[in-house]
């Protein structure tokens, strides 16, 4: 954070005095504080300096006697801690902040996610327009969190402190320290994938300042939630953090959902302050939740299929079985080291070792043809409705016309993962005459192993009728058995049969090499690439059949070009050129089966994008402006195979999506806060598949805004109040790529309100979707999941 200071003798101009009235007026309250890497002017102290300060009170006018008797009045004026320009991205390989960094980044601070409660990855990143949530699809049923960044895949993308999390489960935020998107293609940075952009966690690791931290939350739906936060520095260079929760609760809108997860995440540095020094982290989360598939897309004649829940289908309706589950656990060990050579150079050595267990069993709506053909748009036990053509040609029995055509989804499969990470980086900074340099190389180098054992229903067909009005979980008769004494009942792939093991793993080596020179104080060049060995094998053996081997090698390269005018230390203009590369077989954890149905080598989709951008930090670092336009451009588009089989095939698609992003951040007034964004998306088609060409992608909006903002009333008194509230924006898109079902937009209005009883008890109540709106959050081609309905969470917090 900054920190300016106005002095001013008593006997001063009016303007002089006004001056710092003005800078007093823009001053903000900010107990938590990001660091900021830029000084502001000559008079600016450093980012150490403006924390002591902070939490010396140091804010707002002081006045000192000099030795000839003059009285000066000294302003202390902090950044706020909306403003997150200045917020280090959290991985070795990008150093700069989000200001220097030429691609647009999105930051959801610690401050946000306090205020509204957040609770899971997911809920953090509804404050970043240009995400949408997805659920698996194929004979993979890969749930958990699925995100999509611009319009594209980032299952892959989700990295933690720099290093990627390729588990497949739903990520709890109790050891949020920050969540940072970086949008675009990024291979130079993290390596193969990343076609739209990559999610990092930034998490909570020990400090100098000893705290002690609990809070406990209850509310609708059941809601029970408790963490801790424990900081204790043990020696002077020696400190240690423990972060924990326990969940329980339903979620609200939805009938038999639910998530019970508890979670711990130790840490410890050795050498804090100095500059070689190694933290060691922890991570567990244990996970049982019930998957919800949602609703299925239903066809009007003559109009966009719509979600079913939109004629009139109840939107708590869930078309699970009791033998539904989706049970996790989660353990990682990353160890961190940093190591400041000199004032030159700086060596990172990051790595992780993860180990991810999961039993998943799911079920969804098998509908195929999906007419409705009633009158009046609304579904009846007596509607014309064909959910699946085997049971629907027009002269079936009224029983069944309120059915679907059953409720199909992934045999239940056992899922056994580990994967071990280490990235090797070095930053060199050196003059060669007026040009100054930043040197940036490494070497990663990761490996991940998949194996999932396959179990099968004993009587798929006792499930083949579901009533859509009236669905009940409970099928008589339908039970679990091992896949290896009835093979039979296994899901019959096209690629291989059907199949008892499924096994994949994934090498990568990877080496990046860039530079940023500055031309002249103002104008530097980045540019830098990087290089990818690749090897991946996939068998499915066991069952019936014969047993399936592939496996592939690719080599790629991903170059990087930025273009960057800083007039001073707080605006930037950039221009950004990258390239991406997903090879088939990435998704080695989160999709189905990396090969095609009929055994053709693909080639891997590439992606390029072109962005111009401008950022600001305005007002002594009080808003926080950012601007950019983009083109994203990809080839060779890869999309999970329509049918059965579940499979990857390449669609050939050529796809385009280029749009204007712009947000604001920090405090308008001196108690008023906010955070604002925006974005407008111009997406299509442009090659391939001759019906797809000229259609907007799926999942892609053309129009999402969010806004969150804060008001503190009377704050340094007993009476004090904080109140505030936002909305989230997301138009009605289209959920398959021919753009013939689309789902409504999305509107939800949330609010807080808090009152501390002093500096260590806060009391607050959040509301969610106050309008109790019905919208609609996991997204798929031919189902949408309802998101929550309103509901109400309160919270006790202490700090000490």
């Amino acid at each position: 954070m900054a920190v300016s200071r106005l002095n001013t003798h008593l006997h001063k101009t009016p303007l002089a005095v006004g001056l710092a009235l003005g800078c007093h007026a823009w001053s903000a309250f900010a107990d938590e504080q990001p660091a900021a890497t830029k000084k502001n002017t000559a008079a600016d102290t450093s980012s150490r300096a403006s924390a002591n300060l902070a939490n010396a009170g140091g804010h707002g006018p002081k006045t000192t006697t000099r030795k000839d008797g003059s009285h000066v009045e000294e302003w202390v004026v902090t950044a706020s801690p909306m403003n997150t320009l200045h917020t280090p991205i959290g991985l070795s390989r990008m150093p700069d902040d989000v200001l220097h960094t030429p691609q647009t980044i999105d930051v959801v601070p610690q401050i946000v996610m306090q205020q509204q409660n957040v609770k899971s990855l997911d809920e953090a990143l509804k404050n970043v327009p240009g995400i949408t949530a997805s659920v698996g699809e194929g004979e993979g049923g890969m749930a958990g969190d699925q995100f999509l960044i611009r319009g594209f895949a980032a299952q892959n993308d989700i990295y933690e402190n720099g290093l990627r999390d390729f588990g497949v489960y739903t990520r709890d935020s109790f050891d949020y320290e920050r969540v940072v998107v970086i949008k675009g293609p990024s291979s130079q940075v993290f390596g193969n994938g990343t076609t739209g952009g990559a999610i990092n966690i930034v998490t909570k690791t020990p400090t100098a300042k000893d705290h002690y931290r609990a809070s406990f939350s209850g509310g609708s739906g059941q809601y029970y939630r408790g963490t801790l936060d424990i900081n204790h520095k043990i020696t002077d260079t020696i400190a240690f953090r423990l972060t924990g929760m326990g969940n329980e609760n339903d979620t609200v809108g939805r009938n038999y959902v639910y998530s019970h997860r508890w979670g711990i995440a130790p840490s410890i540095i050795f050498g804090l302050g100095k500059k070689l020094n190694y933290t060691v982290e922890y991570f567990h989360q244990s996970d049982n939740r019930i998957p919800d598939y949602g609703v299925p897309i239903l066809n009007k004649k003559g109009s966009y299929g719509k979600p079913a829940t939109e004629y009139g289908v109840n939107r708590n309706n869930w078309y699970g079985t009791t033998l539904d589950a989706d049970n996790s656990s989660v353990d990682m060990l990353t160890g961190r080291l940093q190591w400041e050579a000199s004032r030159f150079i700086t060596v990172s050595n990051d790595t992780r070792g993860g180990l991810y267990s999961r039993y998943f069993s799911a079920s969804q709506e098998g509908c195929s043809s999906k007419q409705l053909v009633d009158t009046d748009g609304q579904l009846s036990n007596g509607a014309s409705y064909d959910c699946n053509t085997d049971f629907f040609g027009g002269n079936a029995a009224a029983a069944k016309l309120s059915r679907t055509g059953g409720v199909f989804g992934p045999n239940p499969y056992q899922q056994d993962d580990w994967s071990v990470q280490n990235v090797l980086s070095a930053i060199a900074k050196f003059n060669t005459g007026r040009i100054r340099h930043q040197m940036l190389g490494g070497l990663d180098i990761m490996h991940v192993y998949d194996q999932r054992k396959n179990y099968a229903y004993n009587n798929p067909v006792a499930r083949q009728y579901v009533n859509l009005l009236n669905p009940s979980p409970y099928v008589p008769g339908l039970s679990v058995i091992d896949g290896s004494t009835d093979p039979g009942h296994l899901v019959n792939t096209s690629t291989s049969g059907q199949k008892l093991w499924k096994k994949g793993d994934a090498t990568d080596v990877g080496l990046f090499l860039s530079e940023q020179a500055w031309v002249t104080p103002w104008f530097s060049v980045r540019a830098g690439f990087r290089w990818d060995h690749w090897i991946s094998h996939y068998s499915m053996t066991g069952g019936k059949d014969a047993d399936t081997y592939m496996g592939q090698t690719q080599d790629t390269i991903n170059p990087n070009v930025s273009l960057m005018y800083t007039p001073n230390d707080h605006a930037m203009v950039y221009f950004t050129w990258s390239e991406s590369t997903t090879p088939l077989g990435l998704y080695v954890t989160n999709s189905s089966e990396p090969l095609t149905t009929n055994n053709q080598k693909l080639q891997p989709e590439r992606s390029r994008l072109y962005e111009l951008g401008a950022k600001y930090s305005a007002f002594h670092d009080r808003i926080g402006f950012t601007a950019s336009v983009f083109r994203l451009e990809k080839s060779n588009a890869v999309m999970q195979d329509p049918s059965s089989s579940g499979g990857i095939i390449s669609s050939g698609d050529s796809q385009r999506n280029q749009g204007l992003e712009l947000s604001v951040s920090g405090q308008i007034l001196r108690n008023w806060n906010m955070i604002a964004t925006y974005a407008r998306y111009d997406s299509i088609t442009t090659g391939g598949t001759a019906a797809d060409i000229g259609k907007q992608l799926q999942y892609v909006p053309r129009n999402q805004a969010t806004v969150w903002t804060t008001y503190e009333i009377a704050p340094s008194t007993r009476y004090n109040l904080l109140v505030g509230g936002g909305m989230t924006w997301r138009e009605g898109v289209f959920v398959d790529p021919a753009n013939t079902a689309r789902v409504p937009a999305n509107v939800e209005f949330d609010a807080v309100i808090s009152h501390r009883f002093d500096r260590h008890w806060k009391v607050s109540m959040n509301g969610y979707n106050l309008a109790n709106r019905l919208n609609y959050g996991n997204l798929f081609s031919n189902r949408v999941t309802p998101s929550i309905g309103r509901a109400f969470l309160f919270n006790l917090s202490a700090d000490y």
